[in-house]
C-alpha cells in the first residue's frame, strides 16, 4: 500500500474494542461487530467437519457456517464490502469471520498503509456483512489457526495470490477443498484512490490547506505553501473577473434588449404620427376640406 499516516484515529481499538465479545451466530445490525477471543472459538456444541453441498444445503441455526476472509482493508472502500457481502452469502447460514494484518505484517510482505491497525480494525467491525473480527491476522493461515477459530471456508478472489515466497498463498486452502471463490469490483481499490490523490497532489494540498490544515500537517515547505496560497489567490480572481464578464455580458445583453425594443416602439409612434399627419394635412385630410369650405363660403 502505498502513503503512510499515522495520529489520528489511532486510540480507537483501544477506546472500544478489547470489550467487544462475541454474541452468537448473529448479531443486531445496530451493534459493532465483536472481535474474536485470542483464545479462539469456543463452544459446548460439537464442531463437525462440513463439506460445501452440506453448506450449501443449509445448517441448523445454532450452527453456521464458518467462513472466513482476510485482508489489508486500508480505505476501506465498496469493492471490499462487495467481497464481505459475497463471503456472507456464499451459503444460507453463515457466520463471518474477517481476518485484518497488523501494520507490522502489512509493511512486512505489502508496504506502508493509509491507515493505522486500529482504525482498520475498527472500520470493519461496522460493516454490516462481518460477525466477528480477528485482529492481527496471519498473512499464511496455518492448520493450527483454521481448528483454532473453527474455520470451515475460506473465502477469497480466486486469482492466485503470490507473496510470502508462495505462489498462492491460497493453494493448500484449495487443494484441501476449504476455499470458496468472491469476484472482485472491478474499477475500485485501495492502490487506485491513492493513485487518484497522488495523481492530484495539488489540488487536494490546496483544499486542505482551504480547510484549515497546516503546511506542517501537510509536509508541505514554506516556499510550496506560498505558492499554493498565491495559486489560491489566483484561481479567486479569476473567478471574479469571470463573474464580472458574465454579469457585464448580461447588462450589454440587456441594454441591446431595450435599445432594440425602444427603437421598435419609436418606429411604431413615427409611423403612427405620419398617419396622423396625412390624415389630417393631406390632400384629402380634414384640414384641407375645411379650407375649401371656407372658400366657398366666401
Amino acid at each position: 500500500m502505498a502513503g503512510k499516516r499515522r495520529g489520528r484515529g489511532s486510540n480507537v481499538q483501544q477506546q472500544n474494542g478489547p470489550q467487544r465479545q462475541s454474541r452468537g451466530p448473529h448479531r443486531a445490525l445496530r451493534e459493532p461487530a465483536a472481535f474474536a477471543k485470542s483464545t479462539g472459538y469456543e463452544s459446548e456444541i460439537p464442531h463437525e467437519k462440513l463439506t460445501i453441498a452440506q453448506a450449501r444445503r443449509g445448517t441448523p441455526a445454532h450452527r453456521p457456517v464458518r467462513v472466513y476472509a482476510d485482508g489489508i482493508f486500508d480505505l476501506f472502500h465498496s469493492g471490499h464490502a462487495r467481497a464481505l457481502m459475497q463471503a456472507k452469502t456464499v451459503f444460507p447460514n453463515t457466520f463471518l469471520i474477517v481476518g485484518v494484518c497488523s501494520d507490522e505484517l502489512t509493511l512486512k510482505f505489502k508496504g506502508y498503509t493509509v491507515m493505522t491497525e486500529d482504525e482498520r480494525y475498527d472500520a470493519l467491525t461496522h460493516c454490516r456483512y462481518v460477525d466477528e473480527v480477528v485482529r492481527d491476522a496471519p498473512w499464511s493461515l496455518s492448520t493450527e489457526f483454521l481448528k483454532k477459530h473453527k474455520i470451515d471456508f475460506v473465502a477469497h478472489d480466486d486469482i492466485p495470490y503470490t507473496s510470502a515466497g508462495s505462489d498462492d498463498v491460497y493453494k493448500h486452502i484449495k487443494e484441501a477443498g476449504m476455499f470458496v471463490a468472491t469476484q472482485r469490483t472491478e474499477g475500485i481499490s485501495t492502490s487506485d484512490l491513492i493513485t487518484r490523490i497522488v495523481r492530484d497532489y495539488d489540488i487536494y494540498v490546496r483544499r486542505n490547506l482551504q480547510r484549515g490544515y497546516t503546511a506542517r500537517e501537510l509536509n508541505v515547505g514554506f516556499i510550496n505553501e506560498k505558492k499554493y496560497l498565491l495559486q489560491e489567490q489566483v484561481d479567486k480572481m479569476k473567478e471574479t473577473v469571470r463573474t464580472v464578464e458574465e454579469k457585464s455580458k448580461h447588462f450589454v445583453y440587456k441594454v441591446e434588449e431595450k435599445s432594440q425594443d425602444l427603437i421598435h416602439k419609436w418606429e411604431e409612434k413615427s409611423r403612427e404620427f405620419i398617419c396622423n399627419f396625412l390624415k389630417l394635412f393631406g390632400p384629402d385630410g380634414t384640414w384641407a376640406s375645411a379650407l375649401l369650405h371656407s372658400f366657398t363660403f366666401f
